[in-house]
């Protein structure tokens, strides 16, 4: 007869075990991990105001309660619905809430549902507001004090300070929100991110973020505004619909006008911009706003960039939707890591950022090339190399030039001899000697055949 194991080691463990809750596939804010967050804490933290249960309750962020309540009353009068109906629909939906943050969240039911709701009422009210001039009301601390909205809506691109899309368009209801104004929270959304990015109108954006489409929150709505790489896009279908250009960034690519195949990039070891400038590469600011479609034409040795603004905004974005590419649990495309890993191939020094400002191509608001290149290596430290890169014919295309013999020598020469007027000087005084010599030594073998 079997003895039954009374172990109270077992017991626990078990218990542990059968309480375990199955993985959600709603799982989509996570905490930024430690590795990234050590180069640039001020860039996942908010710095004025917290969203969702993750930040919620520090003391830094306790000032902006209070407003965040006045906002809350403004929405209730606005739509002329109870309290009670909005802290039902939100119970409702605890549960699903809950397993869209990754980790447990320790707040009790009811703290958690008004978290939820006051924030919730918070962003709606920001976007209405944005979006409508008439509806903001007399002394509001955002819109009617300066700056105060270009220190809230960073926090609202924050992956760790985040609400499910999806409670924002459940409390959301344009029929009886404001008599009027027909609209949804993603166009308002849409013209809330667009406008403050700078964000000019192009294709695709809308079809990728309406129905049947799904948006996670704002990291993830923001992400779908970038356009997407030339050989993603031939495959998607064609919608009109409005675009943007952007504010950081950097390089993508094509050759040739044809879009590149992804693959495996052999070798990192690529020309840096300086180095290119050297060997013969002309940049020329491109036409295209697709922040992803550089193009370089090897016959010609053209390489075209479309703009770029480096500034403190452009690392809030960029650092976050590295994070949320990385940490999503479903598939996705990582364009944008690829995007910061040619960024980070090509700028190596202040002088490949000065090169590019003195051609047009980027903007720099930070101040100095010294500054915007940190920046630009500190993104790197989030990135990762994956097999498929986007950037593969790219990266080959300038190796091939930059190692053709002419192209390398002319490199060599300007690097070495040209850089100074000292050395300037030298080499011209060298070159005159040597032409001396060369004519003298023709002049004596003409007098030695003559003889």
């Amino acid at each position: 007869m079997e003895l039954i194991n009374h172990d109270p080691l077992v017991t626990s463990m078990s218990e542990v075990l059968d309480r375990l809750p199955p993985l959600s596939p709603s799982c989509c804010i996570y905490r930024v991990p430690k590795r990234q967050r050590r180069v640039s804490e001020q860039a996942y933290t908010p710095q004025v105001v917290s969203i969702g249960p993750l930040h919620h309750g520090k003391e830094a962020l306790k000032a902006m309660e209070e407003l965040k309540n006045r906002y809350l009353q403004d929405f209730l009068h606005r739509t002329n619905v109870s309290l009670e109906y909005f802290i039902k629909k939100i119970r409702a939906q605890e549960a699903k809430l809950r397993s869209c943050y990754a980790e447990t969240i320790g707040f009790s039911s009811d703290e958690f549902v008004r978290i939820i709701l006051v924030d919730a009422a918070f962003i709606i009210e920001v976007l209405l507001r944005f979006c409508y001039k008439h509806l903001r009301v007399e002394n509001d601390r955002i819109f009617n004090k300066p700056r105060m909205l270009e220190d809230v809506w960073p926090d609202m691109r924050m992956l760790e300070n985040q609400l499910p899309f999806f409670i924002l368009e459940d409390l959301f209801d344009h029929e009886r929100n404001i008599v009027g104004i027909q609209t949804t929270i993603i166009d308002l959304s849409y013209h809330f991110f667009k406008t403050l990015m700078h964000m000019k109108d192009m294709e695709d954006t809308l079809s990728r973020i309406r129905p049947p489409h799904q948006v996670e929150h704002f990291v993830d709505f923001v992400r779908k505004l970038y356009p997407l790489p030339p050989q993603l896009k031939s495959k998607v279908p064609q919608v009109q619909g409005p675009f943007q250009t952007l504010t950081i960034g950097m390089m993508s690519s094509c050759v040739m006008d044809v879009p590149q195949a992804r693959g495996q990039l052999e070798t990192q070891t690529i020309p840096s911009m300086t180095q290119l400038y050297r060997a013969g590469v002309k940049f020329r600011k491109g036409s295209s706003t697709n922040i992803f479609d550089i193009r370089f034409n090897i016959d010609d040795g053209i390489l075209e960039i479309p703009k770029i603004t480096i500034s403190d905004q452009s690392e809030v974005t960029l650092t976050n939707l590295l994070v949320f590419e990385q940490t999503l649990c479903k598939k996705v495309e990582n364009y944008i890591n690829d995007y910061v890993v040619i960024l980070n191939i090509l700028v190596n020094t202040p002088e490949d950022v000065a090169l590019l400002v003195k051609n047009g191509i980027v903007e720099n608001k930070l101040g100095d090339s010294t500054k915007a290149c940190t920046m630009i290596k500190n993104l790197a430290d989030g990135v990762i190399m994956a097999d498929e890169f986007y950037f593969t014919t790219l990266c080959e295309n300038l190796n091939k030039y930059y190692r053709m013999f002419r192209h390398r020598w002319k490199e060599y020469l300007i690097k070495h001899f040209f850089n100074s007027p000292w050395t300037t000087k030298e080499i011209v005084a060298l070159a005159i000697f040597l032409m001396l010599t060369f004519v003298q030594t023709v002049c004596s073998i003409i007098s030695a055949a003559q003889q």
